[in-house]
């Protein structure tokens, strides 16, 4: 049986979520489970241990700079290691590719972009023009080239909550619970504090929760601080100093999910909870391979990033309550 590694070098959780399809479809095409080289800020190892088609994840930074090699020779023990029969890399990055090259890697795929496909064993590689695709679509293309079927696009993780109550007794209060996702990697994609305020109120008003998690990162605390201190309410409860595995559970003991185009909106819809996506100022077009609900402002035109977060304000909080109650 081929033993099999892919390999996926973005940082953004959002963006790791989104490649699970594709790395489940190269595990049932070789009816064999993989192993994964992703960078540790994605904290793959917490979020994706309970999917069976896994084995093992190996973190790699992926530096540039001085750090490039020492990054190639890192790759290039563990590719030797493992003894590996394909390495699959899932975006145009140069370095697991030339690792694998002088790993010896018989079966070396990608999709061959510019430099890259120097370093790759087969034929068929995605063009320029490909370039233009989303990382998903990009993926899709390099799987079809490769005779390798997709039977579900849609992102879906499997958690095992019972593990992750041990640390986060705290979450578990009684009551309905919804989330609310108020930060993002990139600030021109994040709803402003008061509106999240206003959108509480509303759906307080109509009986919908007795709490909301506000799920934001630790660098970005002050907004959930801010949100908390503002609305003079303690229906709030801050989530900011827990990790990834108490996210995963606020979102689990949540009825709905509303948030930023950001990676734990992602997270929400692979788990299986009804997600709700805040999106003004980039392409809502991304999210068609996501069960992920858009809610867009009246004039809103796609395919046009806008990196102003002042185009967040077109999201109006009653606009945006009237949808969700219309999905609900």
């Amino acid at each position: 049986m081929n033993k099999i590694c892919i390999v996926y070098t973005h940082h953004k959780l959002g963006d790791l979520i989104w490649q699970l399809p594709y790395i489940k479809a190269i595990s049932q095409y070789h009816q064999t489970n993989i192993d994964l080289v992703v960078r540790e800020k994605t904290q793959a190892q917490n979020i994706l241990k309970d999917l069976k088609h896994i084995n093992q994840i190996f973190y790699n930074d992926f530096r540039k700079g001085l750090f490039y090699w020492v990054d190639v020779f890192k790759l290039i023990k563990v590719f030797k290691s493992e003894k590996y029969d394909f390495v699959y890399i899932l975006d145009k990055v140069n370095k697991p590719a030339i690792a694998a090259k002088i790993a010896k890697i018989k079966n070396i795929i990608g999709p061959g972009f510019k430099n890259q496909k120097k370093w790759l064993t087969v034929k068929n590689f995605l063009n320029e023009e490909d370039l233009k695709l989303n990382y998903s679509e990009r993926s899709q293309k390099l799987l079809k080239i490769n005779s390798i079927t997709i039977e579900n696009k849609y992102p879906n993780l499997e958690i095992d909550v019972e593990s992750l109550k041990k640390n986060n007794s705290n979450l578990l209060v009684n009551g309905k619970k919804i989330a609310f996702g108020v930060d993002s990697f990139e600030d021109y994609k994040m709803w402003y504090e008061e509106d999240f305020i206003k959108l509480a109120d509303l759906l307080f008003e109509k009986k919908l929760f007795d709490y909301v998690y506000l799920i934001c990162s630790p660098e970005k605390s002050h907004i959930a601080k801010k949100i908390i201190a503002e609305s003079n309410k303690d229906y709030f409860i801050d989530c900011s100093n827990k990790d990834l595995q108490g996210v995963i559970l606020a979102i689990k003991n949540s009825d709905f999910f509303l948030g930023n185009n950001s990676g734990p909106l992602n997270l929400a819809a692979a788990l299986g909870i009804k997600s709700f996506g805040l999106i003004a100022n980039d392409p809502v077009s991304e999210l068609k391979y996501s069960k992920i609900i858009p809610i867009v402002p009246k004039d809103y035109v796609d395919n046009v990033w806008h990196r102003d977060r002042n185009g967040m304000k077109n999201l109006k909080p009653d606009e945006v309550f009237n949808q969700v109650i219309e999905n609900l």
